[in-house]
């Protein structure tokens, strides 16, 4: 027998693998014509092509066949053990009650081993652990060992789970003669499939809210000097170096500004060093990045960008004048002389530059003498993505021959924005002059991030759909098995809709309690990166998204319900 429903599921399980891979190839391609196309700016329009390959596709396709018939095998192999006297009365109260006991092949009673109280205490002390030696780890070793804290956490959650149902299927509480007291006893009568049940969605839920923490929005009120934007209206860049301040007399003479141009407005000027794009538009970790030399002095004085972190030992207040090495000295830093200081976006340190607040980058000046630039500081989700961030003093000393200014963040009320970028594309257009929103330069490095980020949440959705298809499949089974109980429950005198408020009310803390586990797993999972990058965490959006997932779970569970209790019970309990 056994081997008969082995070979039906393994048939059943080749023709799920063959549509699997089908699926999975169609998702691929959809994503790469995305990323070609509607989604081109997110890597930068670098051009991508779908590459098959049979073997991987083979490989890929067996291991899952392989999976799912070993599961289907132990499924059975655990069925095949229990007594035939066991399995006639599946699904029977007498049967399912019976919480502190097992029977053996031999039909001996015996006291069931209870592993999950000992999982659920040591899953815990590990999240403890692996959170505890974060303080001890670099930045980036700190991220890894709290995302390992929120999966030991999810697992403890889990086992707790199901230590929680075998109390509850012996406490009192469960064996009142209520409608909640009978609901709370109905979760205790399928301990492993509802256990599965909330693992699914728990799981799934873990990856979409870990994942969806880190979208970004665009801030409410860009001109805020704490937001990405630092305050700024624009964002100016020439391909020629521009010789002069531009607010002084000097420019307006030399490049023919007008003499108001700069009344309610102002500009922050950069010196560039040109390098690799340092920035999430580039798919390649940048070696030697573009370096900007401005006076401190002028982002200190405005407050602008907010500081996701500063090197050790160095206070949050101290900012931008972190740039200047002897404001450094004053509090505790001292740098060698072949080290400067630096201040760079906290994304582009971490993912494009793979370095930390603290490290260092080896870099040539204008003689080809190595230097180091000493990263002590990184402002968060800002549009300095790209550039690393020297003081002028020190940029003129390492790059004499790279004169002039040819990056400007510039400071315009919203009635004189577009005004004040027309005047400039057409008195700088000989040197290459161009305009950007300040806004809409955050917006695009936006979209990279929340783009590869969607599709990761396209896979946890799916996660999500299967455990919600689960748990409405769960509800249908459960309920089917039970249909000769609900009948006597009827003619005992419960009306039809206290029934169906019955079997709801079980199945919907499944629900919850799946969607619980798994945020406060992400919860302790992200809680570090959150804090260091000082991002603003998109409340609206992952709420609206948890919310979606418990309005899914709950219809799915409402329509196994109606299609359960449909049709007249009274007709099971005669057949009973």
């Amino acid at each position: 027998v056994r081997r008969l429903l082995v070979g039906e599921g393994a048939a059943i399980a080749a023709l799920g693998t063959v549509l699997g891979i089908w699926a999975g190839t169609a998702y691929a391609q959809g994503m790469v014509h995305g990323l070609s196309s509607i989604w081109r700016d997110a890597v930068g329009g670098t051009p991508l092509g779908y590459h098959l390959n049979d073997g991987t596709l083979a490989i890929g396709g067996a291991a899952a066949w392989i999976v799912a018939v070993l599961t289907l095998w132990w499924a059975l192999r655990r069925q095949a053990a229990r007594p035939a006297r066991e399995l006639l009365n599946e699904g029977n109260t007498a049967f399912d009650f019976e919480d502190g006991l097992r029977v053996s092949r031999s039909g001996h009673v015996r006291p069931k081993r209870r592993w999950s109280g000992v999982v659920t205490v040591l899953a815990f002390l590990g999240a403890l652990g692996s959170a505890g030696s974060a303080f001890f780890a670099g930045d980036n070793a700190a991220a890894g060992a709290f995302f390992g804290a929120g999966a030991l956490l999810l697992i403890a959650g889990l086992a707790g789970a199901t230590a929680g149902l075998q109390r509850l299927g012996r406490s009192d509480r469960a064996s009142r003669l209520s409608l909640g007291a009978l609901g709370l006893r109905g979760l205790t009568r399928r301990r492993r499939r509802s256990v599965a049940t909330m693992a699914l969605l728990a799981s799934a839920t873990f990856l979409i809210a870990s994942i969806g923490v880190f979208r970004l929005e665009m801030p409410d009120d860009v001109s805020r000097r704490d937001s990405g934007t630092g305050g700024f209206s624009l964002v100016g860049s020439a391909t020629q170096p521009v010789l002069y301040d531009l607010t002084s007399q000097e420019a307006c003479d030399r490049y023919a500004l007008a003499d108001d141009l700069w009344e309610q407005a102002g500009v922050v000027s950069f010196r560039v060093r040109d390098g690799e794009e340092a920035s999430c538009l580039n798919l390649n970790r940048a070696q030697t990045p573009r370096v900007l030399g401005v006076k401190p002095e002028e982002l200190a004085g405005r407050r602008a960008f907010r500081f996701a972190q500063l090197m050790k030992g160095l206070p949050r207040s101290l900012g931008w004048e972190a740039l200047d090495r002897v404001r450094c000295a004053e509090n505790g830093l001292t740098l060698e002389a072949d080290e400067v200081p630096v201040i760079g976006d906290a994304a582009s340190i971490k993912y494009a530059l793979g370095n930390r607040v603290g490290g260092t980058l080896d870099y040539r000046d204008n003689r080809g003498r190595v230097f180091k630039l000493r990263i002590v500081g990184a402002v968060a989700n800002s549009i300095l993505q790209g550039n690393l961030i020297m003081a002028e003093s020190e940029f003129v000393q390492r790059f004499p021959d790279d004169a002039g200014y040819r990056w400007f963040l510039i400071d315009a009320p919203a009635t004189r924005r577009e005004a004040l970028a027309r005047e400039l594309t057409r008195s700088l257009g000989d040197l290459g002059f161009e305009v950007t929103q300040a806004a809409s330069r955050l917006a695009a490095f936006n979209a990279v991030q929340n783009t590869y980020l969607g599709t990761f949440q396209v896979l946890g959705g799916l996660g999500l759909l299967l455990g919600s298809f689960g748990l409405g499949a769960v509800v249908l089974r459960n309920v089917l098995e039970r249909r000769s109980e609900l009948a006597l429950m009827q003619a005992l005198g419960f009306l039809p809709a206290a029934l169906r408020q019955l079997v709801l009310r079980e199945h919907l803390l499944l629900l919850g309690g799946g969607l619980g586990i798994g945020v406060v797993a992400a919860t302790i999972a992200v809680l570090p990166t959150v804090l260091l990058t000082g991002l603003p965490v998109p409340w609206w959006s992952l709420g609206a998204t948890l919310l979606a997932v418990l309005l899914n779970g709950a219809l799915w569970t409402w329509l196994a319900t109606l299609a359960a209790l449909r049709g007249g019970l009274l007709t099971a309990l005669r057949n009973d």
